[in-house]
């Protein structure tokens, strides 16, 4: 089945939920207008349906191969990756000064989730790279920066990530990883990196890590920890690229999914110290890594959405085709396609509602991103920034469990052929389920939420939120049009359950901070709910109006939405406000026996 970008899909979510226009209105977008915006995406669109997406199949069968210490990626990678670079697509959003674009986030978010539901194996390696460039704009030396950024702004070099060690997964605080300092102000680094993604390819001919290590002395715990810039191939005076540093590629990873992209161990100081620079100060390292996780962390969300688009559009194709059973407007002795089945009906709406849903939030959150860089006041920086750090961690993990359970519908309308691989609905399962897991796991996200999110000014900055969600609600009731059904109820009942969860959390994280932990993965799936099916009436309103009071698609899927999945919120929060005491009640020995 051809990918098809779903340009229109993006573009009406940027006007509605994310509201565009009005950012437009406030100087923040200055010149990107909506034929410009339109143009981009449209671009995108083609590129990623015609050169990405048919290389998606070869990299999942062919995966990324290390022979001798060198990893190989699939036939027509590199290829790709060219193009990809020199249509401009690797500088986006990066600064000006260092041969970016300086293209505001909300773009970056609506062209990366055409790049991964076309490829998400190929567009994991740009990922990275723009996350690297974000921690080393706002920690790197100038020396560093006029080093390394033109590079890896063009792609003609790309970065990675380092923090997962053998030993320690999420807790950093464990890492082992040493840097020794040189008398010429350079490190030497000593340890093993797991889970590297792109830590090794044939893609470009340098690639710049960023590692998290410790130095000698540096306090326990994640106060010791610096950042540190090791580039595969040492930089000369000139720009030329020197001789190889320390850093050896020891292992790729066999995974359940993305095959094409390699996940490496990564091996320092096998040979007298790999040569590193410092990134910002001393034992702060993990504030400057943290620009990088946490736009991976909504680039991640992204992928969540791309490969729910790209699994509801196969399922959409395939229940067209497969004629099974006799639906409603069968004729006589003949059999109908199965999407005229009620059940396939309503998976298929379940599966474009919560793609909706997550899509909607991802771009919101890339909205307050870009409010928080470029508002005119401090003010508004400061609140927007605070929005975004709410918004974050269910963007990931809301977005990201979306991404699985859709890709498993997927499956499920295709039956027993979605369950083999010549179909290719089972790839976008096996991708996908990496995805919660990615950048911090979905749990940790929801202790995220609950412990440092929620306070954040006093529970000040989720009451506003939760008010604003309110305040959209209260239009789809006043509009009283009879095509929205029980729209306006559900959700009221969705914002007044997440309202009363927030509380009651707000209580326990005094009180009794385990049991708000104990609801904190549930809190965060009624968060996503609510949100999600809020921006999504929102859509709903805009398309009402544009269609004079005609109930189309975007009505009926909104309305479809509120009245299914968003009507379990109330239930959801019993379970988070009532449901700690089941939770807590089992013995931790009893669980093993």
């Amino acid at each position: 089945m051809t990918y098809q970008a779903p340009v229109e899909d993006i573009l009406f979510t940027l006007t509605s939920a994310a509201d565009v226009p009005a950012l437009n209105d406030r100087g923040i977008y200055d010149g990107l207008d909506e034929s410009t915006l339109r143009a981009i995406i449209e671009e995108a669109g083609r590129f990623g349906t015609e050169v990405l997406a048919p290389l998606n199949r070869v990299g999942d069968v062919q995966g990324a191969t290390l022979v001798d210490g060198k990893v190989t990626t699939p036939e027509g990678w590199r290829e790709a990756y060219r193009q990809y670079c020199e249509a401009g697509w690797n500088s986006l959003t990066g600064p000006e000064e260092f041969g970016g674009q300086d293209l505001p986030e909300i773009v970056a978010s609506a062209t990366g989730e055409i790049w991964n539901a076309a490829n998400l194996a190929f567009g994991l390696c740009p990922l990275l790279t723009m996350g690297a460039i974000d921690a080393l704009r706002v920690y790197g030396s100038r020396e560093l920066l006029d080093t390394y950024l033109p590079k890896m702004v063009s792609g003609e070099w790309t970065g990675t990530m380092n923090l997962t060690e053998p030993h320690a997964g999420s807790d950093l605080g464990g890492l082992r990883t040493r840097a020794e300092p040189q008398e010429d102000g350079t490190y030497r680094l000593f340890g093993t990196k797991i889970y590297i993604t792109y830590g090794d390819h044939d893609l470009t001919e340098n690639i710049v890590h960023m590692v998290l290590a410790r130095m000698p002395d540096a306090p326990a715990g994640t106060k010791g920890i610096s950042l540190f810039l090791v580039p595969k191939f040492l930089v000369n005076k000139d720009g030329s690229l020197g001789e190889r540093n320390d850093v050896i590629t020891a292992g790729v990873e066999h995974k359940l999914g993305i095959h094409a992209s390699p996940t490496c161990t990564l091996m320092y100081g096998e040979n007298g110290g790999a040569v590193g620079y410092l990134v910002g100060e001393e034992n702060r390292g993990l504030a400057a890594m943290f620009v990088m996780m946490n736009a991976a962390r909504l680039a991640v969300g992204l992928q969540g959405v791309a490969l729910a688009d790209r699994a509801t559009q196969q399922a959409v194709a395939y229940a067209n085709e497969r004629n099974q059973g006799r639906g409603p407007r069968a004729k006589r002795g003949e059999m109908s396609p199965i999407i005229e089945h009620a059940d396939i009906r309503r998976t298929i709406m379940k599966m474009r509602a919560a793609t909706s849903a997550a899509r909607a939030i991802c771009l919101v959150t890339a909205r307050e991103l870009d409010i928080a860089e470029r508002a005119e006041t401090k003010e508004e920086r400061e609140a927007a920034h605070m929005r975004a750090a709410l918004l974050t961690p269910v963007a990931k993990a809301y977005s990201t469990d979306i991404g699985v359970e859709v890709a498993s519908l997927g499956i499920q309308v295709h039956g027993g052929m979605g369950y083999v691989e010549e179909t290719g609905a089972a790839q976008y399962y096996r991708d996908a389920r990496i995805l919660p897991i990615y950048e911090g796991t979905n749990g940790i996200q929801a202790i995220d939420l609950v412990t440092r999110k929620l306070p954040l000014g006093d529970g000040a900055v989720a009451a506003s939120l939760i008010d604003e969600l309110a305040e959209t609600v209260e239009e789809v009731r006043a509009s009283n049009r009879p095509e929205f059904g029980r729209m306006a109820e559900r959700l009221a009942d969705a914002v007044d359950a997440l309202k009363r969860a927030s509380l009651w959390l707000g209580e326990q994280m005094q009180d009794n901070p385990e049991a708000a932990l104990a609801g904190a993965t549930p809190y965060l799936r009624l968060f996503g709910l609510t949100a999600g099916g809020v921006y999504v009436a929102r859509g709903a309103l805009i398309a009402a109006r544009d269609n004079g009071g005609a109930a189309g698609a975007r009505v009926t899927l909104a309305r479809f939405w509120a009245e299914t999945d968003v009507a379990l919120a109330p239930g959801i929060a019993t379970q988070i406000t009532e449901g700690a005491d089941g939770v807590l009640a089992m013995p931790i020995e009893r669980l093993s026996a």
